[in-house]
């Protein structure tokens, strides 16, 4: 029940984590997501990491090589997710971003865990597989919901302005493949559950308490998502001559948006890191699947209190709705049946 509920906890802060976007001021993708992107993975868990745990260098020197080395690849890849998570709310807006790249990755990093450690056992299988249906039919309803708003607000934009929806999509859900990477390196490699407990003797060999673990597991997989995101902005940023665009009137209200934005993004991801510690085994499905659901619940209840779907049809908003209710009906059958 802990588990479950630091999970919980977890996607509610997940689900807000791209809201401070909104209230940026002339900033384009580039700008705000660059300076989050900074913060987010290298800056905050540096800070944390070497603050909070004793002896962290040599924490990361007693790990090894070889679990460091696996946790990079699929930290790398979903770094690279994580970049293309920005750009498809970019396109498409902060319910249908969220609904598209979280449901890809419920669909397929919920199932990955059973993959590295087994199947469960037969009682537990059926319950979880239901569950994680229900909520992908919520994750339908919320892209259908999101493709009919879409289609209205066209109605009264110039074509030259109209973002691609086909193409937002296909960042979405590139992006949701890539993003399993996270749930691959909490698991690490062919015995996930080992790993785990690799680096929490490691970490309480060096004087630190057990849940500091999970901040050392997300240091490892933020920092190797970083590889490939800030020189990628680095070099966009160049390419483009936006550097001078940093300098608004707003630059200091927009850079403190942008790091409230990574502080909610790496604090969800330690609190779920611990979660998944905490129930062992099933972490990295019941405990996944629950805290991406509830980020996507929270992120559309926040794109309605922000006005996002106040010209909505009609039709599109019964869509919305009925997603809501679907995917809490199926957090509640992968959690407690």
């Amino acid at each position: 029940m802990i588990g479950i509920l630091l999970a919980i906890s977890a996607g509610v802060m997940l689900g807000f984590f791209a809201m401070p976007e909104k209230y940026v001021k002339n900033y384009v993708y580039e700008n705000t997501w660059s300076i989050a992107f900074l913060f987010m993975l290298w800056i905050i868990p540096s800070i944390v990491a070497f603050t909070m745990i004793n002896n962290f260098g040599q924490v990361l020197s007693d790990i090894g090589y070889p679990l460091l080395f696996r946790m990079l690849v699929p930290g790398f890849l979903w770094g690279v997710g994580m970049m293309l998570w920005g750009k498809a709310i970019d396109y498409i807006g902060l319910s249908l971003g969220f609904s598209l790249f979280i449901g890809t990755i419920i669909c397929v990093g919920s199932l990955l865990p059973w993959y590295f450690n087994g199947l469960p056992y037969s009682t537990e299988v059926w319950p979880i597989l239901l569950g994680i249906s229900i909520i992908l039919l919520g994750i339908y309803f919320n892209g259908r919901a999101g493709i009919l708003r879409q289609k209205e607000e066209n109605k009264t934009v110039e074509v030259g302005e109209q973002k691609s929806m086909l193409v937002g999509i296909l960042i979405a859900v590139i992006g949701g493949i890539l993003a399993t990477g996270f749930n691959v390196a909490l698991e690490i490699s062919m015995n996930g559950q080992a790993a785990k407990n690799i680096i929490g003797n490691v970490i309480l060999k060096n004087g630190n308490p057990s849940w500091l673990a999970s901040v050392c597991s997300m240091f490892i997989v933020y920092v190797s998502g970083g590889i490939f995101v800030i020189p990628y902005f680095i070099f966009v940023l160049t390419k483009k001559q936006m550097w001078s665009s940093f300098k608004v009137k707003e630059a200091g209200r927009n850079v403190l948006l942008a790091i409230l934005m990574a502080i909610l993004n790496f604090t969800a991801s330690i609190i779920f890191a611990y979660s998944s510690f905490v129930l062992g085994a099933h972490g990295g499905s019941i405990g996944y699947a629950i805290f991406n659901t509830l980020s996507v619940v929270v992120a559309v209840i926040a794109g309605i209190l922000t006005l996002e779907w106040i010209k909505a049809p009609k039709q599109a908003k019964t869509f919305l709705y009925l997603g809501l209710v679907s995917m809490v009906i199926g957090v509640l059958v992968t959690a407690f049946l």
